[in-house]
């Protein structure tokens, strides 16, 4: 039982590092959802753990893309997003932070849906780091916020530089999930039989991502991010 439970948890993480790699983001949108199914204790920590390794990789990989210097009104404001997102751990049940989320990730899509195109500006980019603290610390899905607004970014642009803000972003939130208590040696422990799933993820979504066109990855993009908002008001709402 235990093994099966291994696999299934590999086969989801193998898919959402695929995801993540060919678009920027997504791993925990593919793979928290069944993964909580399983066992809580996969959500946040070791989603987070898988991301930063991942992330690690892209971002060394597409480093000539990165511009730290864009990201930083949204690192800032990823600091006390992951302070809140933390806290809310604690005092919030499950249900009800689900709906909250899924009803900002929806109405995230709506506003990107519209024919306004909004650009990544510093203020911006300072709430939408803020909602990635929020919802990466209490859930792990934390790149709808930042994907929505570099959504119109040239390919390699948004992979390089989401990538770039998960590897600090989730040390961030590793950090304070420790000091709240979700983040232990045993954490560590499940994640490990899961990363070669992840690197594998990785390996085939290189083959592939150069053939895939910008207006894609956007649509892709849209799409996880409104499965990522109907998934969480469903399990606000169900329980599950």
């Amino acid at each position: 039982m235990f093994e099966s439970t291994v696999l299934f948890a590999a086969t989801l993480i193998f898919l959402g590092s695929f995801v993540q790699t060919a678009i920027g983001f997504g791993l925990a949108i593919v793979a928290a959802p069944l993964l909580f199914q399983l066992s809580p204790q996969y959500v946040p920590a070791p989603i987070c753990l898988v991301a930063l390794v991942i992330s690690l990789i892209n971002a060394f990989k597409l480093r000539s893309s990165v511009s730290i210097g864009g990201l930083k009104s949204a690192i800032i404001g990823r600091v006390p997003g992951s302070l809140l997102g933390g806290y809310l751990l604690t005092v919030v049940s499950g249900a009800t932070l689900s709906l909250w989320l899924g009803a900002m990730v929806l109405i995230a899509v709506g506003i990107s849906a519209l024919p306004y195109r909004l650009k990544p500006t510093p203020n911006r980019m300072l709430v939408a780091g803020f909602m990635s603290g929020v919802m990466g610390t209490s859930s792990s899905i934390g790149g709808p916020p930042m994907a929505l607004l570099m959504q119109h970014e040239e390919a390699a642009k948004l992979r390089g530089n989401l990538s770039a803000f998960f590897v600090i972003t989730s040390i961030m939130s590793l950090v304070i999930l420790y000091f709240y208590g979700h983040f232990t040696i045993e954490h560590i422990q499940i994640t490990l039989p899961l990363l070669p799933a992840g690197l594998l993820g990785y390996w085939l979504a290189n083959k592939v991502v150069n053939n895939l066109p910008q207006s894609m990855v956007r649509v892709f993009a849209l799409l996880l991010c409104l499965t990522s908002g109907v998934t969480a008001i469903y399990q606000g709402v169900t329980g599950f």
